[in-house]
């Protein structure tokens, strides 16, 4: 075995798609995931998938292949980050009523979503002056790191995101402000910018959120301050998508 096939791999990934038999797609899956060993925790719902996944090249290859064989799933966008111990214990593979709960009922992800920017042009954009900049994560996310200049909306749960926004679009409407926002990875974005569509309001966001930033800005430090918090057992990666010394007691006095 060669060193890219021994190291151990980190893929995060998620779609909006519409699924019509989540239990089938569930199982097969499962039976791909048990097949490669791999660790860490897939969400089927009729809306989508919402994965991360740990393994070695050879065992994330298969998962990747089985995606790409499947039409709903080819060409899906994968953040991958290397890992220097196993950042997940189980597998789980789960069915859901959504992939990710905003908290607002009805609202259709896999048709529509916001205006998707890559990393090279969301630079641009949040240097404006006539952008608000927001960031779609809970508030102890925010505190380990975040963009410069980005707000705060101080939420302890993404259910409570909308809200926030409600309260505060007219004001930003009203001065003319481009909204901009940013997550993670990009689904909590996706999910949040296909509601504000159906209110009729158009959204920047971040495609593949802070980790896709972080692989495709070299000097990414220049925007972004602090950490990026990540929900496995290395807790926090750097703009160089390395692991920090952030512990999980360190995060709970963050909450």
């Amino acid at each position: 075995m060669n060193d890219s096939q021994a190291t151990l791999w980190h893929d995060a990934f998620y779609r909006f798609v519409r699924v019509d038999n989540p239990e089938e797609l569930t199982q097969q899956l499962l039976n791909v995931c048990e097949r490669a060993e791999l660790l860490g925790s897939i969400l089927v719902a009729t809306e989508g998938i919402n994965g991360m996944l740990a393994g070695t090249e050879t065992q994330l290859k298969q998962i990747q292949d089985f995606f790409e064989a499947d039409e709903r799933f080819a060409g899906m966008l994968v953040k991958r980050t290397i890992c220097s111990k196993a950042p997940f214990k189980r597998l789980k593979v789960k069915i859901k009523q959504e992939i990710v709960p905003l908290g607002v009922d009805g609202v259709d992800a896999t048709s529509k979503t916001g205006v998707n920017l890559s990393p090279q042009a969301w630079r641009e954009l949040i240097h404006q002056d006539d952008v608000v900049l927001i960031d779609n994560r809970n508030s102890f996310e925010y505190r380990v790191g975040h963009f410069k200049g980005a707000i705060d909306p101080q939420v302890d749960n993404f259910r409570q995101f909308a809200a926030y926004m409600d309260a505060h679009l007219p004001d930003w409407q009203a001065q003319q402000k481009k909204v901009a926002m940013y997550c993670t990875g990009g689904i909590r974005c996706e999910k949040t910018t296909a509601w504000l569509k159906d209110k009729g309001v158009d959204v920047y966001q971040l495609e593949g959120g802070i980790l896709n930033y972080f692989a495709e800005i070299p000097d990414a430090e220049k925007d972004y301050e602090g950490e990026c918090f990540v929900f496995d057992e290395r807790v926090a990666l750097d703009t160089r998508l390395q692991e920090t010394n952030l512990t999980r007691a360190d995060i709970e006095a963050l909450e």
